[in-house]
């Protein structure tokens, strides 16, 4: 227990595992936003508005983001002091400019589901406030331009929760130029698990649809080139050496981090999820059970993989 204990709780620790379910809702969001704008403007035909996986990501991407910046504010010291990092803008500031960028970003996305959604929207108002469909109307007219500003964002978000951590000068595991692309793909690795269990197990999306069929042919390699690019972050830090090198087997070479590293993150969260998609029969495969257990596995890997940095970036000190 004691071992436990102080892997969670050690003198260097300043940012603890609140921080690391913000990182992984808001890369959660960003993910399911980029995968949804794909398939709309090349997989999905006909109306998008029908297809549950848009519908999953417009529940789970404004969840992600409102949720993740809820975490966010009562976690601060002042939490009623938050209005003020939303006002006054600092350029410098890595957190200020996050903010900025995760303002931008809900309000395109709103906009943006707005849009597609706007049958539903209007017909749920029944005839009350006959403004938002005139606005969604004018809206609507931009679609190409929002949508690609949209996915623009999302990328820009999916990153920055790597360069917030990089940011960390002190820590030599997290202030590393890779971290910001690991970041990026384990939100496409968790948006892809999540668009597939909420959009066929919630909004009953066929599992032989053109739009189920890509995010399964997407996740692998996603999973796989997000293998690569921790082979390259551990690399990279192993042959830095000094500091680096130390933070990288203080996290990897043993202790608890170490087995939450290869148990939890490798094995759990990308090898199993892996092996059962590949050796599984189609029609186990297209089964809800298993879709549920595997896209689980993914959302729990990722969630681990961002804790796992958050701690284990911070153990080691310049």
């Amino acid at each position: 227990m004691n071992g436990v204990e102080s892997a969670f709780q050690f003198d260097s620790l300043v940012w603890d595992w609140i921080i690391a379910i913000y990182l992984f809702l808001a890369g959660m969001s960003a993910g399911a936003v980029m995968i949804s704008i794909y398939l709309k403007r090349k997989v999905i035909e006909g109306d998008p508005a029908q297809n549950g996986i848009l519908k999953a990501t417009a529940w789970l991407a404004p969840f992600g983001i409102i949720s993740g910046l809820t975490i966010l504010i009562f976690h601060l010291t002042k939490p009623l002091s938050f209005w003020k990092i939303m006002i006054y803008f600092n350029v410098t500031s890595v957190m200020s400019m996050g903010v900025v960028l995760f303002q931008v970003y809900m309000a395109v996305l709103f906009v943006w589901i707005g849009i597609i959604f706007r049958k539903q929207i209007v017909a749920f108002l029944q005839g009350k406030f006959a403004f938002v469909d005139t606005l969604l109307e004018k809206f609507g007219q931009f679609e190409n331009a929002i949508e690609v500003f949209l996915g623009v964002l999302a990328i820009l978000l999916a990153a920055y929760t790597g360069f917030l951590l990089s940011a960390l000068q002190t820590y030599p595991m997290l202030n590393n130029p890779v971290l910001p692309i690991l970041f990026l793909f384990s939100s496409l690795s968790s948006g892809a698990a999540a668009c597939l269990m909420f959009g066929i197990l919630v909004f009953k999306e066929p599992v032989s649809s053109a739009s189920v069929k890509w995010v399964h042919g997407f996740e692998r390699p996603v999973v796989l080139f997000e293998l690569f690019v921790l082979v390259t972050f551990f690399t990279g830090l192993i042959f830095s050496g000094g500091q680096s090198e130390v933070a990288a087997w203080n996290a990897i070479g043993g202790g608890f981090w170490s087995n939450w590293f290869w148990i939890g993150v490798v094995g759990i969260g990308m090898l199993l999820p892996l092996t059962l998609n590949a050796v599984s029969p189609k029609e186990v495969q297209h089964n809800n059970g298993f879709i549920l257990v595997v896209t689980t596995l993914s959302l729990v890997g990722v969630l681990m993989l961002r804790t796992f940095i958050l701690y284990a970036g911070q153990m080691t000190v310049v």
